[in-house]
């Protein structure tokens, strides 16, 4: 039962980490969103006006409720964690399977599929079809490494916050 809680934590995350991201890239607009892009879409794209009215509203919206569906369940499973009498390494366990398996979805999800092998990017933004594709997919291999490392780090602290309560 643990372990489905975990899962479906994990999943939940999942949900929300797209939600950020479909809020920025479809709603929002803003370059600064597009820090994480390849150089070569960054120079492309042409941000637009609202193509209706409340467009960046409602992805603010998105992009906040996509936000709280990554940080809720973090909450949750520290909570059901101290609930159940988890130990430190249960804990730890728990937070790197939710952190990491997010990280691993962002890689194959939104660089594999999204960016590479979609027309997500271009549909926002046709003036980068053709910049995207699969020969973008691993330009950002560095700073995924960082990011599994912090997260490592994290589910760390978080773990010993777990144990505290």
């Amino acid at each position: 039962m643990v372990w489905l809680v975990t899962a479906v934590l994990s999943l939940i995350m999942m949900i929300g980490l797209f939600l950020v991201l479909w809020g920025a890239v479809g709603f929002i607009q803003n370059k600064k969103f597009f820090t994480s892009a390849p150089k070569d879409v960054q120079a492309a794209i042409k941000l637009k006006e609202e193509r209706f009215k409340g467009q960046h509203a409602l992805g603010w919206i998105i992009l906040i409720f996509g936000f709280s569906l990554v940080i809720a369940p973090i909450v949750f499973g520290i909570y059901d964690g101290v609930k159940r009498g988890m130990g430190y390494w249960e804990f730890f366990i728990r937070l790197v399977i939710m952190l990491e398996s997010q990280k691993a979805y962002d890689i194959l999800f939104f660089d594999l599929f999204l960016l590479c092998h979609s027309n997500f990017f271009p549909h926002y933004y046709p003036e980068t079809k053709g910049l995207v594709g699969p020969h973008q997919f691993g330009f950002n291999y560095k700073s995924h490494i960082v990011q599994i490392a912090i997260l490592l780090g994290a589910a760390f602290l978080l773990a010993f916050i777990g144990t505290l309560f």
